[in-house]
């Protein structure tokens, strides 16, 4: 009886080991982006294979009381990408294609969520 359980439990260990061990969908590339820093210059933030299908507020902008938004937004990877004016992406939402061209600077952001396929 003590065998089985404890293969029974060791089954267990390993079914679990390998669901958690099973890595995130994550998008392959480069979402950058532009914001203005506590110097007041523009700066670069570069998200480097973000992940698929979960919302990211882009930290550095996350509290609209506190700072402007981000802009000139960049989506280097291969997932559409869409960006939203708000955290938690929420507020208006523009879509922008994979490795396609810099948007321009007036386009506005807070949060990003990557489609996966």
């Amino acid at each position: 009886m003590r065998l089985r359980n404890t293969v029974a439990a060791a089954c267990g260990a390993i079914a679990l080991t390998a669901v958690l061990a099973t890595p995130a969908q994550a998008a392959t590339g480069e979402f950058s982006y532009q914001f203005i820093g506590l110097n007041g210059r523009p700066q670069t933030a570069t998200l480097h294979d973000p992940p698929s299908d979960e919302c990211v507020t882009l930290p550095e902008v996350a509290d609209p009381g506190a700072s402007e938004p981000a802009f000139a937004p960049h989506n280097d990877t291969d997932e559409f990408a869409l960006v939203f004016t708000g955290p938690d992406c929420s507020g208006d939402s523009w879509s922008l294609r994979p490795h396609g061209r810099p948007a321009t600077d007036r386009l506005k952001l807070r949060s990003v969520l990557l489609i996966g396929s």
